[in-house]
């Protein structure tokens, strides 16, 4: 709710924040005056202590655009300065997501937030928590020779975000690795002694890791979720196929926080629970 204040309040915080736009802008009175169309002396009148009354709202629109702060900004409605394209411009933007084992953009968000718990909801099995072969199995098709490279740099980059001191948990659907396990949709075509050897190693990994690493099972028929990441409190990222949605503004990353701790809470396998729920489906794997 904005907080109603007095017009001559009003007026005087107009005056700190035409003056102080123009410090940081570098402009002087003469300079606006250009920029908006107007005699110096007008210019010379809204910065003069005595004014009690507010300009038009044409001229609070000039002078704020001349400036490049919003016009809410000089009035006082709002604390931010940026204007509405600046801030949906700092808040949220669109990055190509490329289908590659390393994806540099994905690793340097990783960077930016180490020692952050990260939360992660992967369109498929995590690439971080995959066996070689089953890289190999996935990859080749789009990396064609470089593949043995590819997944050495891939393995390099995993490496890392292992030890970078960041809590992970990841949501997975329970149908994801059910069907990972009977080689079904997705997965079809994957040989069973590569899927038994990727359940060893996620049985594996997820026991010696945790608690650090915590990977849940919820059911899609209950609740339901994008692919999405959460790197700390700093921002948040949607994919959506060739691309990714990033969120910085702290309401979106807080939100998508509690969606992803809401799957968390309604999982049907506990991150304590799951390796024994891995060799149940290793257990039934056949080829």
């Amino acid at each position: 709710m904005i907080k109603k204040i007095d017009k001559r309040l009003r007026a005087t915080l107009f005056r700190a924040r035409l003056a102080e736009a123009m410090r940081l802008r570098q402009s002087n009175q003469s300079a606006l005056a250009r920029s908006i169309g107007v005699d110096r002396s007008t210019v010379s009148q809204l910065l003069k202590e005595e004014t009690g009354r507010l300009p038009n709202a044409q001229v609070v629109g000039e002078c704020a655009s001349a400036l490049g702060v919003s016009a809410d900004w000089l009035l006082g409605l709002t604390d931010r300065p940026e204007t509405a394209a600046d801030m949906l411009a700092n808040t949220l933007s669109l990055t190509e997501a490329p289908r590659a084992l390393v994806d540099e953009q994905i690793f340097a968000w990783h960077k930016e937030a180490a020692g952050y718990k990260i939360r992660h909801v992967p369109a498929a099995l995590p690439d971080m928590l995959k066996t070689r072969a089953m890289l190999e199995w996935e990859y080749e098709p789009h990396l064609g020779r470089s593949t043995d490279q590819a997944i050495g740099a891939s393995e390099d980059r995993m490496a890392w975000m292992r030890a970078a001191q960041s809590d992970y948990e990841i949501a997975l659907p329970l149908y994801e690795i059910e069907s990972f396990a009977r080689g079904e949709g997705y997965y079809r075509g994957l040989p069973a002694a590569i899927r038994r050897a990727q359940l060893d190693h996620l049985i594996t990994v997820t026991t010696q890791l945790y608690p650090s690493l915590r990977l849940y099972l919820f059911d899609a028929r209950r609740v339901y979720s994008a692919p999405v990441t959460i790197l700390g409190p700093l921002l948040a990222v949607l994919y959506i196929g060739r691309n990714y949605m990033v969120f910085r503004d702290r309401e979106r990353v807080q939100a998508m926080t509690l969606h992803f701790d809401s799957l968390v809470r309604e999982a049907s396998i506990t991150a304590r629970a799951l390796p024994d729920h891995l060799r149940g489906l290793r257990d039934g794997t056949v080829g």
